[in-house]
């Protein structure tokens, strides 16, 4: 099978095309035919090895851990999926690839008014809002302020957050504003002047804060909230120097809340946005982009 792989770590110069063994499904397992790959910061983060303390990585390696396609084959002990199911979740064996093993019990059945890129862009950044909303505890009446809200997972954790029935303040670049205001939060250029910003839109102050653009906001949000409680970065290494929560636990991958998540976005209750698509055989150029940072939404890898 083709697939983009790195044999050490550096930049993106380091990922090339291959032909692989198409893997064989062990027990609890099923081999889907991948049809998009998300892309994440992550990925990024694991191909130069500065991940390495977090995520060990046995070379050569697959990139990537979200997938959306087709199951293919299926492992000993599966029963509630089939061959030509059509799914979407976490890979065991890497993304950028025609084909990837995933353990059942994290896939959800993709809904048919899914298509395949907005399905790929879901896994990770839901999971990942949920999780640091949980950790912030984030309720009803309460401010959230939100840094990269225009990103994968700023996106989500925007309108998750509005549901819960908080107020949401969101950073994100001159091009986005209407673009977060349209999630639900009041938009807000991040750069200098923060601070004063963001008072004048909430006097009374923030409940929590979520960081996830790792653009040195922290200081900022520090002083906002008067001391580092609830306050969690995605993105910004800085975090334990500075005395605030790095969320970097292991991914619940529950697959039932995909599923639910899933058909709010069929439905058009949940927007994601797919902020740039790239053929498998670009995946250097879309991992270009991630490491930059990109302005809106997520960078998905088409395979199928």
């Amino acid at each position: 099978m083709k697939a983009i792989v790195f044999d050490t770590f550096g930049g993106t110069e380091v990922l090339h095309e291959a032909q692989t063994e198409v893997p064989e499904p062990g027990p609890g397992q099923v081999r889907v035919r991948v049809q998009a790959a998300g892309v994440n910061p992550v990925d990024g983060k694991i191909r130069s090895g500065t991940m390495e303390a977090v995520f060990p990585t046995t070379l050569p390696a697959i990139p990537g851990g979200e997938i959306a396609g087709v199951v293919d084959a299926v492992g000993e002990g599966v029963d509630h999926l089939r061959a030509g199911d059509e799914v979407l979740g976490w890979s065991d064996t890497g993304a950028y690839a025609q084909y990837a093993l995933a353990t059942a019990t994290v896939l959800a059945l993709k809904p048919a008014d899914l298509g395949w890129t907005h399905a790929a862009a879901l896994p990770v950044a839901s999971d990942g809002a949920d999780r640091v909303l949980d950790l912030l505890d984030v309720a009803a009446e309460e401010t959230l302020l939100i840094h990269g809200a225009s990103g994968a997972l700023g996106t989500i954790a925007v309108q998750l957050a509005v549901a819960r029935g908080a107020r949401v303040i969101g950073t994100a670049g001159p091009a986005n504003q209407e673009y977060v205001t349209s999630l639900g939060a009041t938009a807000l250029v991040y750069g200098e002047g923060l601070v004063e910003r963001v008072r004048a839109l909430a006097p009374s102050g923030v409940d929590a804060v979520l960081d996830a653009a790792g653009k040195g906001a922290l200081e900022d949000s520090i002083t906002l909230r008067g001391g580092t409680d609830r306050i969690v970065t995605t993105a910004d290494f800085r975090a334990r120097e500075l005395g605030v929560v790095f969320a970097e636990g292991p991914a619940r991958r529950s697959a039932a809340r995909l599923a639910e998540l899933a058909r709010q976005a069929a439905d058009g209750t949940l927007a994601i946005t797919v902020g740039a698509t790239y053929p498998l055989t670009d995946a250097a150029k879309a991992q270009q982009a991630s490491d930059a940072g990109h302005g809106r939404g997520k960078l998905v890898l088409t395979v199928g």
